[in-house]
This record gives structure tokens, C-alpha cells and sequence, in this order.
């Protein structure tokens, strides 16, 4: 009979690591976010607990557990991997910064096998929480025990409560030289950003309370512009629009939600329209204890809402103690438009704009056109008309291409620095296949610091047009990440994804993008795009019964539209139906111009179209017709 593994005792210095908003990076873009983290530990993470004469005993998630036989080297450890990590993070964008919280306990720790436990393992654990992102903490024996013996500082923080141990536990936070982070004393340590000594801000999307659903553009467009004004403040780190949309309409934990986001504050709050009142309601709540710091109420003419998110602003500069410089004052205090109405116009304009179909791109234009009528130098209107007009030609064959790069013109011309004006810019230029030129227009977009939809999703339109399939796919996969409610980017990069032979990461993406495009459906159910667009990637992850089903769906609410009838074409292709999809493809051909052929050239989901003969005479259609129109 074999021996059983004796449990042995020994001393040793647990590390607990684990990754800041672990979810909502996985939620975001699950591939890319597991890859980066193998990376992390394969180049960075791993050969410094090897080089420290540690051992990581077990990982979960994001994080991982050591041990090491010194307090010494696992400090020193703690120091490398926070100081290679604020390093790998340089140059990304925030939403997409791997932070790791990092915890060292000393003690007593039962050892068998090669799994390492014990309370001391548990405190080491629990006392993750006390360490700001990007930084580390430690128990007073790894402090005592160290000394002045490495290149680190200590700051006390004093006894904590853990949970569920009965003793409260001396919590030191970690001091390390340049690159490493410095948070602020005590609980509102974590209200800190890693890279320094800003406090650290997420705005959720303030609540619709109109009582009516499709009032939901004005809420949203409040939180978007707080988000915007507030990133204006130096002194101040916030949270991206996609990072914190994700939370949207889902129970408010602030507590577990600052969390996730790793974030030392939030604001949230609710937007009541009614006629031409407006109420907002506003509360500013420390995530560590989850207690109020601020809240006020306001209720004011529609024609103040500028001046209100102003004041809203500054109340927020004022609780958090930074500093407002004179150019941020500013250009918080810049109005998009002196005409409110115009400027709520525009809101539902960009929120009709995202739905993707021709119903609601015409609507769209016609909220854009009503602003510009209110207020001819408003940018942002001309931007969205431009933008309506672009995929009214591109989807719908309309000959619009020289009121794009007018509208687009004049948008740039009001408002040089309006990157939704660049994006629209580069836009138009692609269509009119002046590529350099809109090349030149993308990059500008990207050097304005603003990480917008548009910009990456316009210019992976580009790329797609030109054949650059891996950029295309670069840009659509941070479309998705920065929008977390759109779907069409997703179910456009499987068809990328599939081209370039990746078929992995084709099927992720359906999935993510029908997941996505369901809640888009149950939102607005008159819209076709959500479930044609389901039906076609559904078709290729072999579910053809629910295929069937959305078709069927998207067929009986717009029969006769362009873009209904062409994915229609593609469900038909992918799912064997030739005779339906050939049939489709004659009917649709002599309505689609260039730019439409091209794409049925190129599109990946009609290659099932391709080993028929009917095929070539497709082809040598769109050749025709091409040459005709001097293409």
C-alpha cells in the first residue's frame, strides 16, 4: 500500500496577485485579453518569481498565487512585476491596461504535493483588496522583516478589517521608485490611478427615468458628454465610455462595480426630460466603502443643460481636490452649439445613426439636417449628415458621394479638432477611393487621443475596400471593445476572420456579435439589421434552425429592403440554398452601384456561390456593368 503524502509546516511569503477588472477585459474582447496575459506571465511575470527563487503554486483567472522562501524576494518581486507591467502598459489605451493588485503576507503554511494553504494563504489573498491598481501591500512581518534592506518605502495604513478573520491585519502599502505607483493614504487609496497621484473616476450611464424607452438617447448622451468634460481635467483619470456602458441597466453594486473597473470613484445618477424641463440627479460614491462623498439634484429649463453639466463638472473638481487649468476650464465651458435643441436633435441622430438600417439612416439625417437648420455652424450635425449619406451609398447604392465629402468638408472646416470630423472626413474620401487621402484623415483621428466607434469602424470600412484584411480586423475588434452594445462589427469580422483562414477566432466572433444582436432586437424589434444579421452568422455556427428563424424575422419586417434582401443572400449562400441565394443575387444586381458589386466580389459568405457555374456569370456581370459606368 503507497504511503499518504505527510502535510508538512514550513515559513514562507505568499504573494496574491490578481488583475483589475478582470471581467470587463474578458467581457470586452475575451481573446485578446487571455493571449496578453500569457504573455505577461510567459515574459515578465514568470521569469521574475523564478529569478526572485519563487514558485507559482496556482493560478484563477487573471491572478496567480507564490510562495518564496524570503520576504525580501518577494517584495522584490512585487517591485519588478508592478514596475514591468506600468512598462508593457505604455502606449496602449486605458480601457485596455492589464493592472495587477498585489498582496504579501508572512506566516505559517501547510505544504503537500505542491499545493501550498493555510490561513496565512487566505490573508495574502483578502489583503489584495487594500492595493491601489498597479500597486501592492503587505503585512507588517514582510515589512519588518525587509527593513531598509531593499529599494522600497512603506507607508502604514494601519489596521484592517478582513473578512471572515477575527483579528484585524497591519497593512503596509508597498513604495517603489519611478515607474511604480503611489497611492494616497488609507481607504481612499485606491481612488488613485496607478500612473500617479490622480484620482482615479468611472461615470456610469446616468438612468433614463422619462418613463419612455426611446428617451434613452438623451440619458445616454448626458453621461458622454460628463465623460468627455471630465477627461479634460489632467489632474483626473477616467474611464472610457466602453468600459462603463457595460454596466448599464444592470443592478448598482458600486462597491463591486469600482472593482471591476478599478476605480476609486463613481458617478451615476438619473435624467428625467420631460417637454422642455429637464431633472438630473447626481451622486458621487467612494468605491472602496461605497459611501456617498456628493449628491445634488437639479432641475432646470432644457436650454441650461450645457450649464448644468458644467456645474456638475466642477462639483466633481472640487470634491476630488485637483486642480482645473485655465485652457480645461475652457473647454468644459464650450458649448457644442448655443441652440439645445439642435443639440438633442443631434443625439438622436447618432442614436438612430447606430441601428444601421435605411429607415434609420434617413431618420438619422433627417435629425442632423433639423440641427443644422437651428444651427448652421454646428460641426457635429454636418459630421452625422456626412455619415448618414456614406452608408446610404455604401449599403444602399444612393448617389450621394458628392454631399459626403461636402458635409464632411464642412465639418472639418467648423471644427478642425472634432475627431468625429476626421472619422467622417476619412470616410468620404475612402468612398470617392482617394485612399491616401483618407489614410491621412484615419491618422489624424487616431493622434486626437479620442478612441471613438467611428473612427475604427469607418476605417476598417476602408481597409476592407482596399483588401487589408488584418487591419480591417484590427479596427473592427476595437469597434466592438469600445462599443460594448454594437453587433455589426462583430458579425463583420467573422466574415474577415474566415477569409484569412482564421476560423477560431470567426467563430468567437459570431457568437459575441449574435449574443450582442439579440438584446439589439429585443431593444428596437421593428429593426431587420439585428436579425438578418443573426440569421447568417447563426447559418455558420450550424444552428439552422434558428437561422430559419430570424430570417423569416427579417424578411416579414422589411421585405423589400436593399440590405434585408442582400444578407438574405448570404443566409441563402452559407446555408446550401443555392437556387434561393443565385435568384436573390440576379435580382439585387442591377440595383447595386460599384461599390456594392465590389463587395459582392470580395464578401467571404458567397465563396459557397463560387464552385457553380452560374458564378461566372456574376462575375462577368459586374464586370460589365463596371466598365460601363468607367469604373
Amino acid at each position: 500500500m503507497l504511503r499518504e503524502e505527510r502535510v508538512k509546516r514550513r515559513l514562507a511569503a505568499i504573494m496574491a496577485a490578481e488583475v483589475v477588472g478582470f471581467n470587463r477585459l474578458m467581457d470586452a474582447n475575451e481573446e485578446a485579453t487571455l493571449t496578453s496575459l500569457q504573455q505577461h506571465r510567459a515574459e515578465l511575470i514568470g521569469p521574475a518569481v523564478t529569478r526572485h527563487d519563487g514558485r507559482i503554486f496556482k493560478t484563477m483567472g487573471g491572478g496567480f498565487l507564490a510562495e518564496f522562501a524570503s520576504a525580501l524576494e518577494a517584495a522584490a518581486c512585487a517591485r519588478d512585476i508592478q514596475q514591468g507591467m506600468a512598462e508593457r502598459n505604455a502606449g496602449l489605451p486605458q480601457d485596455r491596461h492589464i493592472l495587477f493588485r498585489i498582496g504579501i503576507n508572512l506566516g505559517d503554511v501547510l505544504v503537500k504535493d505542491d499545493d501550498v494553504f493555510g490561513d496565512d494563504v487566505n490573508l495574502a489573498a483578502r489583503m489584495v483588496a487594500f492595493a491601489a491598481p498597479g500597486g501592492s501591500v503587505c503585512s507588517a512581518g514582510i515589512r519588518f522583516q525587509i527593513g531598509t534592506r531593499l529599494d522600497i518605502g512603506f507607508r502604514d495604513l494601519g489596521e484592517r478589517a478582513v473578512r471572515n478573520i477575527e483579528k484585524p491585519l497591519h497593512v503596509f502599502m508597498i513604495e517603489c521608485a519611478s515607474p511604480a505607483p503611489r497611492p494616497r493614504e488609507a481607504a481612499p487609496a485606491a481612488g488613485r490611478h496607478a500612473g500617479g497621484e490622480r484620482p482615479s473616476l468611472a461615470v456610469l450611464p446616468f438612468t433614463n427615468m422619462s418613463g419612455d424607452p426611446q428617451q434613452e438617447y438623451f440619458s445616454d448622451g448626458i453621461t458622454e458628454d460628463l465623460i468627455t468634460d471630465l477627461s479634460n481635467v489632467s489632474e483626473l483619470f477616467v474611464l472610457s465610455r466602453n468600459a462603463v456602458f457595460r454596466h448599464k441597466g444592470k443592478p448598482a453594486d458600486m462597491e463591486r462595480i469600482a472593482g471591476e473597473l478599478g476605480v476609486g470613484y463613481l458617478l451615476h445618477g438619473s435624467v428625467r426630460k420631460a417637454g422642455g424641463r429637464v431633472r438630473i440627479t447626481a451622486q458621487l460614491t467612494e468605491g472602496a466603502s461605497g459611501g456617498q462623498v456628493w449628491a445634488d439634484r437639479y432641475d432646470r429649463d432644457l436650454t441650461d443643460i450645457f450649464a448644468l453639466q458644467d456645474e456638475i463638472t466642477r462639483s466633481i473638481v472640487e470634491q476630488l481636490k485637483v486642480k482645473l487649468l485655465p485652457r480645461e476650464r475652457r473647454a468644459i465651458e464650450q458649448a457644442p452649439t448655443a441652440n439645445v435643441e439642435a443639440y438633442t436633435y443631434v443625439l438622436r441622430g447618432r442614436d438612430y445613426f447606430h441601428r444601421g438600417s435605411r429607415t434609420y439612416f434617413l431618420m438619422a439625417r433627417r435629425m442632423f439636417a433639423k440641427a443644422i437648420e437651428l444651427d448652421p455652424l454646428y460641426a457635429r450635425a454636418y459630421a452625422g449628415l456626412a455619415d448618414c449619406d456614406a452608408f446610404l451609398y455604401m449599403d444602399y447604392s444612393e448617389d450621394v458621394v458628392l454631399s459626403v465629402l461636402e458635409n464632411s468638408g464642412k465639418a472639418l472646416a467648423l471644427e478642425p479638432g472634432l475627431v468625429e470630423a476626421r472619422a467622417s472626413r476619412g470616410l468620404a474620401l475612402s468612398i470617392a477611393h482617394r485612399y491616401a487621402e483618407a489614410e491621412a484623415e484615419f491618422a489624424v483621428a487616431l493622434a486626437g487621443g479620442a478612441d471613438l466607434f467611428e473612427v475604427h469602424y469607418f476605417y476598417g470600412r476602408s481597409c476592407y475596400a482596399q483588401g487589408k484584411l488584418d487591419r480591417t480586423a484590427l479596427h473592427w475588434e476595437r469597434a466592438a471593445e469600445i462599443r460594448p452594445d454594437d453587433y455589426q462589427a462583430l458579425i463583420l469580422l467573422n466574415q474577415v476572420y474566415a477569409s484569412m483562414g482564421r476560423e477560431e477566432e470567426a467563430v468567437r466572433a459570431a457568437l459575441r456579435g449574435v449574443e450582442r444582436a439579440e438584446r439589439a432586437f429585443a431593444r428596437n424589434p421593428e429593426n431587420p439589421r439585428p436579425a438578418y444579421f443573426m440569421a447568417t452568422a447563426l447559418a455558420k455556427l450550424g444552428q439552422s434552425g434558428r437561422a430559419a428563424q430570424w430570417a423569416k424575422t427579417a424578411l416579414a419586417i422589411s421585405p423589400d429592403d436593399y440590405l434585408t434582401r442582400y444578407n438574405i443572400l448570404c443566409y441563402h449562400s452559407v446555408s446550401g440554398h443555392l437556387d434561393e441565394a443565385f435568384s436573390l443575387v440576379e435580382a439585387l444586381l442591377p440595383l447595386s452601384n460599384d461599390e456594392m458589386k465590389e463587395w459582392i466580389l470580395a464578401d467571404s459568405d458567397l465563396d459557397p456561390l463560387h464552385g457553380d457555374p452560374r458564378w461566372e456569370q456574376v462575375r462577368l456581370a459586374v464586370g460589365a456593368a463596371t466598365q460601363r459606368s468607367g469604373g
